[in-house]
């Protein structure tokens, strides 16, 4: 069957993103240095980021008390209160940076909507994402926006339902998380596409992606439109 829809991840897809976590985490393993090493200090907050996502969710702020929580287990609560004020600082300063949007993603969304209808699919913290997608001034250039607390096969599913009913093999979800965005479509049936950033965060890493299933992999989102014709024909 032809392919109908396509769904865009937003962040480290469409704009940048993770690299401004990593750039906040590089000076957190600085901060706490003198309690941890930084190998540990990160496997520490991975962990904690891990058990805080079903309380805080996915973004900036799960991000920030996962910081503090860390910053107070490795230092056995001698993290002065300075340190938590600049953590919190930092977390601010996340949630204020610019939108910035990645190479050929005005052009490769405009080369598909007169063929296909287009989706964005993100998730995280509402507030930040609805923030970040106007002011990425792409909002209209979507027939459909869904901004979701998980990505599994059962939101897909609904996301494709209030999208008129799509059939999964009728749909391409293309993403830099192979977790997220590639692995739950072709669960249901449908094709995922990854295209990799060049940071990725430990929580999205596959370490064994299934080597036969309906996905590929792009080196840019500029080759999506050809991937997309070959699938349709």
């Amino acid at each position: 069957m032809s392919i109908t829809l396509i769904g865009f991840d937003a962040d480290d897809t469409l704009w940048h993103s993770e690299s401004h976590f990593a750039l906040t985490e590089d000076r957190f393993q600085a901060m706490v240095r003198p309690w941890s090493s930084p190998d540990v200090t990160a496997e520490r907050l991975l962990n904690q980021e891990r058990a805080n996502l079903e309380i805080f969710g996915y973004g900036v702020k799960g991000f920030v008390l996962s910081m503090i929580e860390t910053a107070i287990e490795v230092s056995e609560n001698a993290i002065p209160v300075a340190a938590i004020e600049q953590i919190i600082q930092w977390g601010k300063e996340m949630m204020a940076h610019p939108v910035e949007l990645l190479d050929g993603v005005e052009t490769v969304i405009d080369q598909l909507n007169g063929n296909y209808r287009t989706v964005l699919i993100t998730k995280g913290d509402l507030f930040h994402q609805e923030s970040k997608i106007a002011e990425s001034g792409l909002a209209d250039r979507f027939d459909h926006i869904e901004i979701l607390s998980e990505k599994s096969p059962d939101t897909y599913r609904a996301v494709l339902h209030r999208c008129g009913g799509t059939p999964a093999t009728q749909f391409v979800m293309v993403g830099n998380s192979v977790r997220s965005d590639v692995l739950p479509v072709i669960e249901i049936g449908g094709h995922g596409v990854h295209v990799p950033y060049q940071v990725t965060w430990g929580h999205e890493v596959v370490a064994d992606p299934p080597a036969d299933a309906d996905w590929h992999q792009l080196p840019s989102l500029l080759d999506l439109p050809k991937l997309v014709a070959r699938l349709s024909a």
